[in-house]
């Protein structure tokens, strides 16, 4: 029997082991999709205890506490922060297969030395341990991105962000480099109640009226130069569903028309405004040089109870089961027409369309550049042990796994880079395996390359960083 969480943790064979140890172990992270505050990189921010860096906005928490019968004032309510950890502390010990059980104490070793399981009998001791070394001046935020050998970050920002604090990062943090990432969902999701808000600010922003879909057009043009500016390379976009339908400009402008008079949107208008407004950022981030991300398939805010109490990204978003493989394909397809589809990374939060977008990939590579298009790391509910071997599986299967650029936390807690350390030990265990069992050479050179690669230096060249 193994010891809980050792140093082999996960590496199941003897070139696992040396996979891992000799050259995943020490490359520097590149984490090119997360949703951490900038500021509090700039602010250098020191946390006053473990609930405020481990449990303030950790919605796969809280989703689990809730499982667990916590009541909500221990969650995101007013309860004392002691009190909130004392409950996460009895929840860990349930939490058996699930990877928030390894998380939590990855976390605890790496960067507060601690090797005590936390449970309700030990809480105390780990609540005075880790007090102690975040209040002692030595543990900022800045200090964590060192600890955590951090090379590259990028931020998730709206097209009105003023990127103010990362134009005060880049003189200023010397850590890593910070950059912003474009996530134009408020532009995309037309029929939302607060569209006409974020479209006045974007009105006041670019000093005129974005009172018509060309309008839209200019300002989004506008905004992306700034971006493009303060060194945004990245765009992302959440999809609940891939949107395939084209319309006329005509057609988008009465659209727009309607939208900007609080009319009610039709699901097919929704659906060509959504296609045509894509289809444009598309060519502008192929002329750009930008990567495109595209998150498909979530389905948020179920609880409508609990989001008129607490809002989005509290907890309640769940796996969406649309189909994604026609309007997908045609929406590249469309793209690559015009011979504008930019290096494109695919992710969905349903592990039924992994194959699809482990083949449809293969449809749209670009000739000269390794890996154009990729099957993006393995997301949210996907990102435990079964779904990160299952992406791997599965583009190996279909693709070139070689080509992969690797891992993100998609988090916003400073201390979840070891997840990156989670999929690299999962990573060589999957190789590993391959060559024990005799299904790859063991030519150590060639294992090496692929491993680090996948680890750093796709990403690298990826996002040319």
């Amino acid at each position: 029997m193994r010891d809980f969480l050792n140093e082999n943790f996960l590496l199941y064979n003897p070139t696992a082991i040396n996979l891992y140890h000799t050259y995943a172990k020490h490359l520097p992270i590149i984490d090119y999709h997360c949703h951490i505050k900038q500021n509090e990189i700039y602010e250098n921010k020191q946390f006053n205890n473990i609930t405020e860096i481990w449990l303030q906005e950790d919605h796969y928490k809280w989703r689990l506490m809730r499982c667990c019968g916590v009541p909500e004032h221990l969650i995101t309510g007013n309860a004392s922060s002691y009190d909130k950890f004392l409950a996460w502390a009895g929840v860990v010990p349930k939490l058996i297969g699930n990877p928030l059980h390894h998380w939590t104490h990855l976390e605890l070793q790496r960067y507060f030395d601690i090797y005590d399981l936390l449970n309700l009998d030990t809480a105390p001791k780990i609540w005075d341990i880790t007090q102690k070394k975040l209040t002692n001046g030595k543990f900022k935020v800045q200090d964590i991105l060192l600890k955590s050998n951090i090379e590259f970050i990028c931020t998730t920002d709206d097209p009105i962000d003023d990127l103010n604090i990362h134009q005060k990062l880049k003189d200023s943090c010397t850590i890593a480099k910070i950059m912003p990432a474009w996530r134009p969902d408020k532009a995309i999701k037309i029929a939302h109640p607060n569209f006409n808000h974020w479209r006045l600010k974007l009105s006041q922003l670019v000093d005129f009226a974005v009172d018509s879909y060309a309008k839209l057009l200019q300002a989004l043009i506008i905004r992306m130069d700034f971006f493009q500016a303060n060194g945004c390379t990245i765009s992302d976009h959440a999809l609940d569903y891939v949107p395939y339908l084209r319309a006329s400009n005509e057609q988008l402008e009465l659209i727009f028309a309607k939208a900007s008079h609080n009319q009610p949107i039709t699901l097919n208008e929704e659906q060509q405004y959504r296609t045509e407004l894509l289809l444009f950022l598309g060519e502008q981030y192929h002329k750009r040089d930008w990567v495109m991300q595209l998150h498909l398939n979530a389905a948020r805010d179920n609880n409508t109870y609990k989001f008129n109490q607490l809002g989005s990204d509290t907890g309640f978003d769940t796996i969406n089961d649309n189909n994604i493989q026609y309007q997908l394909s045609n929406l590249l397809n469309a793209l690559e027409l015009k011979q504008s589809l930019p290096k494109t990374i695919l992710y969905s939060l349903n592990p039924r369309d992994n194959i699809v977008i482990s083949a449809l990939i293969n449809c749209f590579q670009g000739e000269n550049i390794s890996g154009k298009m990729q099957f993006g790391a393995a997301w949210w509910f996907n990102d435990h042990k079964d779904g990160i071997e299952t992406q791997l599986q599965d583009l190996a299967n279909v693709g070139v796994l070689s080509n992969f650029i690797g891992m993100l936390t998609d988090s916003r807690s400073f201390l979840s880079y070891t997840r990156h350390e989670y999929f690299r030990r999962i990573l060589c265990n999957f190789i590993g395996t391959l060559v024990e069992n005799g299904e790859y050479p063991n030519d150590h050179k060639m294992l090496a390359q692929i491993v680090e690669n996948i680890c750093y230096y796709n990403a690298k060249a990826y996002f040319k960083i």
